[in-house]
């Protein structure tokens, strides 16, 4: 299967090309932003897919830490999210990744995840399925409420043990004594150099290894099973959604140009245009936070 085989490409990776050879996608029109058109198709849709991005986590103040928000005190992002740097000075990488967890741990979830939860729970009982396929690592969806989620990048509330690898939900705040009031990104804060049987631990059948955030690295592949998981909701969805993603980052920037290859209709939502959006029946400009609610709620058609 086509994802499987992408599910080698490392987390991060940026590719030059915007094009997408083969099927209807290479005579694609240009994007409409009819919403009563879209909230039609919408109507009849039975099976929708919502793949979403950083732009949905910024919607609650979650920074995106790319541009200015790419520096954590002197060190780039992608820099301390690496196997290697953990492996080098987990205590540095723990740090970064408290900071981020503690910032995710005191937002609320947007409009955004909140329309989309609402829609999936409305559309259940009327035996219509919504999937959530998301690149955000902050679990605000699931604190909306969103049941069926993909995190195909992780969550920053799981851990990970190095040893015996049992993953856990863990949204302990914070989450080792070691940790507290640590982790301020300001550029001349020294390291806390934690010594590393001080750093979270894992509690299951007294193995005590080393935790880890359950999160993809840059240059670790992403979960296979997860990606057999989004092929099949891919395969399925007679309607998708692109939510908040600048479609730069694979394997996740080729989903929606998958489904739109089989004719199927794609609509992006998102503050500009993206590399993909000449290949999508919608577009909708603006904060997806304003444009993505009144798309999402209650067709006049619905029977409850």
């Amino acid at each position: 299967m086509l994802l499987q085989h992408r599910a080698v490409i490392a987390f991060g990776l940026r590719m030059c090309s915007t094009h997408v050879t083969g099927g209807p996608l290479m005579e694609a029109a240009r994007p409409s932003s009819d919403m009563y058109e879209f909230r039609k198709v919408f109507s009849k849709a039975r099976h929708i897919a919502i793949i979403t991005g950083a732009g949905v986590g910024a919607e609650s103040g979650v920074p995106t830490f790319r541009g200015e928000n790419e520096k954590w005190r002197k060190w780039q992002s992608q820099d301390l999210a690496t196997p290697e740097a953990f492996s080098r000075n987990p205590s540095r990488v723990w740090e970064f990744y408290h900071y981020r967890r503690e910032l995710a741990l005191s937002k609320k979830p947007s409009a955004v995840h909140l329309a989309i939860a609402e829609c999936e729970a409305r559309l259940r009982k009327q035996g219509r399925s919504v999937v959530v396929i998301t690149q955000c690592i902050d679990d605000l969806h699931r604190h909306a409420g969103s049941k069926h989620v993909l995190k195909i990048h992780g969550s920053l509330m799981e851990t990970r043990c190095v040893s015996c690898t049992h993953v856990t939900m863990n949204k302990q705040s914070p989450i080792c004594a070691a940790l507290k009031d640590k982790g301020a990104p300001g550029p001349d804060i020294a390291d806390a150099q934690i010594p590393v049987d001080k750093l979270p631990r894992c509690d299951d059948n007294d193995c005590h290894g080393l935790l880890r955030p359950n999160v993809v690295f840059f240059g670790e592949t992403l979960d296979s099973h997860t990606l057999t998981k989004v092929e099949k909701e891919l395969e399925i969805c007679d309607l998708c959604l692109v939510v908040g993603t600048s479609s730069i980052v694979y394997p996740a920037a080729m989903f929606g140009p998958r489904v739109a290859s089989r004719g199927v209709p794609v609509a992006e939502f998102n503050t500009d245009t993206t590399p993909k959006t000449e290949y999508f029946t919608y577009h909708f400009q603006g904060p997806c936070g304003t444009t993505l609610p009144p798309a999402l709620t209650r067709h006049e058609s619905e029977v409850i």
